[in-house]
Order: C-alpha cells, then sequence, then structure tokens
C-alpha cells in the first residue's frame, strides 16, 4: 500500500501547498507513483497543477461527504506518475456537514482506501487549520510533515499541533508519525533565518529533516504557471532542495535504489 503523508500546520503561510506539490512532483520525478489530496479549500494545489477549482464538478468534498468513488475523481496531470485529488470552496462546509455523520473523523481514510494500493505515496495538502478535515488528514495518514518558516514566530502554535498530534495518535491513528519538521523559507543572508535554524534543530533534534528549503524566486513563480519549480526550472535551488527532499524521505523508508536515484535528468 502507498504511504500517505499529510503536510500540516495550523498556521498559514509556512509552506504547505509549496512543500505538498513541489514534494509530490519529486517523488514522481523519482518514478514513484505519487497522488495529491488537495484537502484545503483555497484549492491552491488545484491551481497550482494547473487546474481550475471553479471548473472542478467533484472534489474531496464529495468523497467524504456524499462518498462518492474516489477513483472517478482523481485527475491525470501533465507529468508522469503525478495524480491530483482536487478540491473546491464547497470543502468549506464539509465540516459542518460532517458534524453528524458516523465515523467522521475516517472519511478520509475511507476515501484514500479505495486507491491506495494504486501508489507508492500519497501527499495531503492540509488546510491553515486543526479542524475536522485536517483532523480527517491526520487520522487517514501514515505520517505527517510539519513545515515550519525560517521566520520570527517560527514556533508559534509548533506546540498546539503537536498536541492535536498526541491526541490523535491516542484516540485516532495508534501509527501515526512524525515524518520530520521542514525548514523553509530559508535565506542564508539573514542572520534570523541562521537563530530560527539553529532553535529548532537545537530544540527537536534528530525529527528536523536535513534538507532545508531557501527563498527563492523559481518556487514563488511556479504556482502562477500552474506548474512544479522543478517544470519551470529544474536546475534552480528550489528544485534542487525539493529533490533532496524526497530522496531524504526514501532513505528514510528504505526506497532509494541507485537506478531512482538517477530517475531525473
Amino acid at each position: 500500500m502507498g504511504k500517505v503523508i499529510a503536510i500540516a500546520n495550523q498556521k498559514g503561510g509556512v509552506g504547505k501547498t509549496t512543500t505538498a506539490i513541489n514534494l509530490a512532483a519529486s517523488l514522481a520525478a523519482l518514478e514513484f507513483r505519487t497522488l495529491i489530496i488537495d484537502a484545503d479549500p483555497q484549492a491552491n494545489s488545484t491551481s497550482g497543477l494547473g487546474f481550475n477549482p471553479q471548473e472542478m464538478h467533484n472534489s474531496i468534498y464529495e468523497c467524504m461527504v456524499e462518498q462518492a468513488k474516489t477513483s472517478e475523481i482523481i485527475l491525470e496531470t501533465d507529468f508522469p506518475n503525478l495524480n491530483l485529488l482536487p478540491s473546491h470552496i464547497d470543502l468549506v462546509g464539509a465540516e459542518i456537514e460532517m458534524i453528524n455523520l458516523k465515523n467522521r473523523e475516517h472519511r478520509m481514510k475511507d476515501a484514500i482506501a479505495e486507491v491506495r494500493d494504486d501508489y507508492d505515496f500519497i501527499i495531503i495538502d492540509c488546510s491553515p487549520s486543526l479542524g475536522l478535515i485536517t483532523i480527517n488528514s491526520l487520522t487517514a495518514a501514515d505520517s505527517v510533515i510539519i513545515p515550519v518558516q525560517c521566520e520570527y514566530f517560527a514556533l508559534e502554535g509548533l506546540g498546539k499541533l503537536l498536541n492535536t498530534i498526541t491526541i490523535i495518535q491516542s484516540r485516532l491513528n495508534t501509527a501515526l508519525i512524525i515524518e520530520g519538521i521542514l525548514l523553509t523559507m530559508y535565506d542564508l543572508r539573514l542572520r534570523l533565518s541562521n537563530q530560527v535554524v539553529n532553535e529548532v534543530t537545537n530544540h527537536f533534534e534528530s525529527l528536523v529533516f536535513n534538507t532545508i528549503i531557501p527563498r527563492n524566486v523559481r518556487i514563488s513563480e511556479a504556482p502562477s504557471f500552474g506548474i512544479p519549480v522543478m517544470a519551470q526550472d529544474s536546475d534552480s535551488k528550489g528544485a534542487i532542495s525539493y529533490l533532496n527532499l524526497a530522496r531524504e524521505i526514501l532513505t528514510k523508508n528504505g526506497l532509494l535504489s541507485s537506478d531512482r536515484q538517477m530517475g531525473v535528468n
């Protein structure tokens, strides 16, 4: 079965969607069948892969609320090995509609179960909240990546997220682990960025990924073209960093063979 990784942090602007898109694209480029689930009503992963959320007639909303067949809603992207389960603004109302539903915390897990064997990795782009949709995502996931930006207040709210993860581990998903804390938006020129790196690394030690995602113009530009940064400029620091992150995750999970290391030209 494919490994399910949630990208979560209730703090906005930390690089969740950027990480979801570019990590998934990197895994796909290394020839792993990959699915992105856009679990954010803002639908930025959907638009970031070249789809217009306003034109989505079916989305993760239908899977969770109406229990539509997941396989019929998944879209093929323009990138080999990379598919998308899109989002829509309707997802905003899903939390209210699911309040009285049976097993409401397991709706996403049930939706994923139908297609899990079709993929090596399933990446969930969570919304910037700790509401029912994010709880569904963490309940469905095998692990969670926590993006933390290299800026002031970097650790703000992180304790609350870790507490939520602990509650989910004890009540809903005992197998959930932290895949790692990912430092994003790093600027080598700024003393503050280096201070945040040192602070997070000293505090969380082995939980922090070795790969650090830099501030990079190409990373910022790519979503406006509806493509991952790798497709815009594979030699950019941003593209190389996300490819290194994918390789680090694969190595950690014992999945990086020598032929797949050479999977990207």
